[in-house]
């Protein structure tokens, strides 16, 4: 069996992958870190757009009232603090493509918001007893457009698409062996190596990511982003025994995210104030 060590079969991947698809490798707006985007974005937002009308149509809205109006404040005060941002530094605004659209589903049992690639954003009734509170809210919203401003939904079917063509190319050199060897790792186990060591480890890294680049939105946005860690304190009572192993789980814990935060919240308040728009 081939004993390979994880952080630098990702590098050598990464590495590979950009030096063979150059022109598929982008940058992430702030934090610079490279990835892989060889799916076209606009393919991935026009994708998104048809799941979000069609999510619009199945889901309970609340269509008028204080709440739809605070998010729909929330999300303009970062859209702007967002393109504004670029525009100062001179840099072309990632978000320039975006069709944002905002919407509350009236759920209260789902603790839960997103954003999709485009701008499409969803806050669940459940994740306001959470937030409880505008800079609150801010946190989770900025930090779910931080996922479509990093372009990791492309991301993400970029790297899909690059493992299971190299798996492929793999099994050819080696005679079959990467799938043979992932099938019974699988079958005796129930877990999925190719999961397990690559695809979770790198969904917590976008997650860290989010959240970081969430902060900083929220600051220009002109919040008091030190709400974050009583969010995740909330949030950490909210899902106590509940959290999978960390290496069974997409996201950090909400411990390691509550670290972290404390980590950025001076730095980001002190190079990232609010920016006039």
């Amino acid at each position: 069996m081939y004993n390979i060590n994880r952080r630098k079969f990702l590098g050598l991947f990464g590495c590979g992958c950009c030096s063979l698809i150059l022109p598929s490798c982008s940058s992430v707006p702030i934090t610079d870190r490279k990835q892989l985007t060889i799916i076209p974005e606009y393919k991935i937002n026009n994708q998104a757009a048809n799941a979000y009308a069609k999510f619009k149509q199945k889901a309970k809205l609340i269509t008028s009232g204080s709440q739809l109006e605070e998010i729909q404040r929330i999300g303009k005060k970062i859209e702007n603090s967002v393109s504004a941002f670029f525009e100062k530094k001179s840099e072309e605004d990632p978000t320039k493509n975006f069709r944002w659209e905002y919407i509350l589903v009236d759920d209260d049992k789902n603790i839960n918001a997103w954003c999709m690639p485009g701008g499409k954003i969803a806050v669940f009734t459940g994740m306001l007893k959470i937030t409880k509170n505008t800079d609150a809210l801010s946190i989770v919203m900025g930090h779910e457009i931080a996922h479509a401003v990093a372009k990791h939904s492309v991301e993400r079917a970029s790297q899909a698409m690059t493992i299971n063509i190299g798996s492929q190319v793999a099994d050819i050199l080696l005679g079959t062996q990467i799938n043979r060897a992932r099938r019974t790792i699988g079958s005796n186990t129930g877990f999925d190596i190719f999961k397990l060591g690559i695809l979770n480890p790198f969904g917590r890294k976008q997650e860290s990511e989010a959240d970081y680049l969430g902060l900083i939105f929220s600051s220009l946005a002109g919040y008091d982003i030190r709400e974050s860690v009583k969010f995740w304190e909330r949030m950490a009572v909210e899902v106590a025994g509940k959290e999978p192993p960390v290496f069974l789980n997409t996201h950090p814990s909400s411990k390691k995210r509550i670290e972290n935060l404390n980590e950025w919240i001076r730095e980001v308040i002190i190079e990232y104030p609010p920016i006039k728009v």
